[in-house]
């Protein structure tokens, strides 16, 4: 997929390990284009070069908590007018990689290129999606076009049908424990098989998305019915779609079965630190985090409430919740997902990257121990270099949040 990908962005023929220069089909910043946009203009060209093309949504600290973010925002507002850039979602939207894909933006077979080490997530939908850095992004703004070499492709191939209260996060957190953080260094990874094929597009979401915690440059699932479904509810677009083909091959290839798996969690204080719940069940926590862009859709909300409806939450646990999107928000709100929630104990927040960024939500002091749905657990992610994060999936975080420890969800 890489390849035929990339084939089209370079209009040449690729092999892996060339060095192509490439043309954009989509660019996405999200605060840091405060930054980018100072860049641009040391360039010294006056205009993007497709506005169009450009999407930028304010997510990470929203509203500002302070001063500087806020000087930050206006920047960007300003940016925004002064280039005509339509494709901008201000504070209310929610988190870049759950709003470009409700939008409408994100296709099959394009090059999507964002300045977020999340940006894989868009392959999701079959595009091959970059995290790039702010210099980088600046002279994509200037010329549309970005140099790349062609990744070696890994095929995952996930066989089996998932256990009760088993989810995407347990399979991916597991492939990283067994991949290492360094397993896939700049390779594009294929995720596929029987199990993949079922997964919801938010569940293949949570695959590409956590592709980058084990280095990958994409991680990627083909284009198929469940893809098309979910893309004509959101844009009337003509779609290139660029599958692999069957004979197609591979540096490596992998074989996972699941249907004996356990759910998951990744110690800290790295991703890959993984080990079945059961190893590191009873751990006292302090803070509960349900959302981010790897796990705030609805489908993660409804899971969390199953287990949270009727109970309380541990008096001494602080159960955040944060939608990754407004969409997401109001339909939790019209399912009675939320009042579920907030009568369980939970706390809601508004869509954005929270506690995730640890700048102004949810912010641990030392020696205390948060679980949660969000995609990493290095040292100071949550604000304090002395506290600790596990990564678990939804359900575990909500049967956690009850009993005041990290707990199996298949006993709760």
């Amino acid at each position: 997929m890489a390849e035929k990908i990339l084939r089209r962005a370079s209009s040449q023929e690729v092999v892996p390990g060339d060095i192509v220069d490439c043309a954009v089909d989509l660019a996405m910043s999200h605060e840091n284009t405060a930054a980018i946009s100072k860049k641009f203009k040391q360039i010294g060209v006056p205009y993007v070069w497709d506005p169009s093309k450009i999407v930028i949504p304010i997510d990470h600290c929203v509203p500002a908590a302070n001063e500087d973010y806020a000087k930050n925002h206006k920047i960007i507002r300003e940016f925004v007018k002064e280039q005509k850039i339509t494709n901008f979602y201000d504070i209310k939207a929610g988190v870049c990689h759950q709003v470009l894909c409700e939008k409408g933006h994100v296709e099959p077979g394009i090059l999507i290129v964002g300045s977020d080490s999340h940006t894989p997530t868009y392959g999701a939908f079959g595009a091959f999606a970059a995290g790039i850095g702010r210099t980088e992004m600046a002279a994509v703004y200037a010329t549309g076009k970005i140099w790349l070499k062609v990744p070696e492709s890994f095929k995952v191939i996930i066989e089996g049908d998932l256990p009760e209260r088993v989810s995407a996060k347990d399979v991916i957190l597991y492939i990283i424990g067994q991949l290492r953080a360094d397993g896939a260094n700049y390779k594009a990874v294929e995720f596929c098989g029987n199990t993949v094929e079922d997964m919801t597009l938010g569940s293949r979401m949570v695959l590409c998305n956590m592709s980058a915690e084990m280095g990958a440059k994409a991680g990627m699932v083909a284009f198929d019915k469940r893809t098309k479904t979910y893309l004509s509810e959101r844009a009337d677009k003509e779609y290139l779609i660029l599958n692999a083909d069957e004979n197609a091959v591979y540096e490596k290839n992998f074989a996972f079965g699941v249907s004996d798996l356990e759910p998951q969690v990744a110690c800290p204080h790295k991703v890959d630190n993984v080990s079945p719940v059961t190893d590191v069940e009873g751990t006292e926590i302090h803070q509960a985090v349900l959302g981010t862009c790897t796990n705030g859709r609805i489908e993660d909300l409804l899971e969390a409430a199953s287990i949270l409806k009727g109970r309380t939450v541990k008096d001494s646990v602080r159960l955040l919740v944060i939608p990754a999107s407004t969409e997401v928000y109001l339909d939790a709100l019209q399912m009675g997902i939320i009042y579920n929630l907030v009568q369980a104990g939970a706390v809601i927040c508004n869509p954005n990257c929270g506690p995730c960024l640890g700048a102004h939500q949810g912010a641990l002091a030392p020696g205390e121990v948060c679980i949660s749905s969000s995609n990493r657990n290095f040292r100071g992610r949550m604000g304090c270099k002395e506290a600790e994060i596990y990564l678990a999936s939804p359900v575990t975080v909500a049967a956690s949040a009850l009993t005041g420890t990290i707990t199996d969800p298949r006993g709760v």
